[in-house]
């Protein structure tokens, strides 16, 4: 450790900067096509999510070049999960670092940008950062508060070294989460195939019957579904979260299998509260808040706060996969029906009360039995990633206080 200092990140950044205003960057300026614009939803896990993200064309580009993207920059949610941060690669070079987003460049002299960013992942610089952020009811970073953060520096040699190990966890994941993607782009088409163009097996000699295929019947949700909700154990007794019981939160649904959460429960914490346990194979959808709209699967029991509507399904249940891709696919539509002046919400009341075409029973079997191989092979990979990604924030603190030599 004597090798190491302390340092401010202000004292290596060559700059920090805050992505552009609203009134430099207007919803209508936003387009199907052109520059992607990062926003903090798509700060996803280190990386950058491209799924929902916004983009600009050219001439806006030019506009706001001050805040294009770099190779290695760190970007910051402003507000909100103000710990998340994602690291940038060469491929977003030229992108924009949005509204509502701080822009981090590294001095390549002082300091090595990757080995910055896992330093900024320690949990103990992810509680500082929320600790200094200001504001009561959500949480504000500003320039000054992340020039503040301290960091932990070594030689220019071992960083490199020690972010080398910590890429190779990153490396593994990501190959992981490619194959996840395209597992979940062929059950996604399947449904499209049978479902959406309906060409599903037998469909050349299938009557049509009041719009919709013959023995294929309108129904709502809470006609094929039971549903249920969680709650939130005393935040005043601290052994209540001293368990393990995996205790999800709307931020934590990521349109895939839960395998760990950020807090867990004791079973007294449930017994004492609305909480439940929520059966292995739920589907859980956020019903509110900026995640309205995500899916997670429930890889064993587990329970959930109240902002999850809960889906009772089974394994074995036909209609699982089949529900879960119809609501990947009516997300927009869903959020849309919200009611509320801020932002959209969901009950569920409104969600048992969707309304949607369920097939015949042959079909729906049949459908269920070929995407559930898929589904499987995307839990297997989820697991792996879920144990790659603890063995590395476990590895993590470690290499970065020199308790691990390298």
């Amino acid at each position: 450790m004597s090798e190491w200092k302390k340092v401010k990140l202000g004292e290596i950044a060559s700059a920090i900067q805050t992505g552009p205003f609203g009134s430099q960057l207007h919803q209508s300026d936003y387009s199907d096509v052109g520059t992607p614009v990062v926003m903090p939803k798509d700060i996803v896990c280190g990386k950058i999510d491209v799924s929902t993200i916004a983009r600009v064309e050219s001439h806006h580009v030019e506009r706001l070049s001050r805040h294009k993207i770099n190779e290695g920059d760190i970007l910051y949610a402003r507000r909100g999960d103000v710990g998340k941060c994602a690291y940038t690669d060469k491929s977003q070079t030229g992108w924009l670092c949005g509204t509502g987003c701080l822009r981090v460049t590294i001095d390549n002299a002082k300091a090595m940008p990757e080995f910055v960013f896992f330093q900024l992942q320690k949990k103990d610089t992810i509680g500082w950062v929320e600790k200094h952020a200001i504001g009561a009811t959500m949480l504000n970073l500003n320039t000054s508060i992340l020039s503040d953060v301290p960091i932990e520096l070594p030689t220019l040699s071992t960083q490199y070294k020690i972010a080398t190990i910590l890429s190779r966890y990153d490396s593994l994941i990501e190959n992981y989460q490619k194959q996840i993607k395209l597992l979940e782009e062929a059950a996604q088409r399947l449904y499209k195939e049978w479902f959406v163009d309906l060409h599903f097996p037998g469909h050349e000699n299938t009557k049509t019957v009041d719009g919709v295929p013959e023995g294929w019947e309108k129904k709502k949700i809470g006609d094929v579904v039971k549903t249920t909700s969680g709650g939130t154990p005393s935040r005043s007794n601290s052994n209540y979260y001293s368990g393990n019981i995996l205790w999800v939160k709307t931020k934590e649904l990521m349109d895939g299998f839960i395998f760990d959460t950020e807090e867990k429960v004791t079973q007294e914490a449930i017994n004492k509260s609305s909480a439940k346990i929520v059966p292995e194979a739920s589907i859980l959808l956020a019903m509110y808040g900026a995640t309205i709209g995500k899916l997670g699967i429930a890889s064993k029991n587990m329970s959930c706060n109240q902002a999850c509507c809960v889906l009772l399904l089974s394994k074995d249940n036909p209609l699982r996969w089949y529900l879960f891709n119809w609501l990947l696919l009516n997300r927009e539509f869903l959020i849309s029906q919200g009611k509320g002046a801020a932002q959209p919400n969901l009950s569920q009341d409104m969600i048992r009360k969707f309304e949607l075409v369920v097939p015949d029973d042959n079909t729906l079997l049949s459908y269920h039995r070929l995407v559930n191989v898929l589904y499987m092979k995307i839990k297997s990979l989820q697991s792996q990633i879920s144990l790659l990604t603890e063995a590395r924030d476990r590895l993590l603190p470690k290499l970065m206080s020199g308790e691990i030599a390298v």
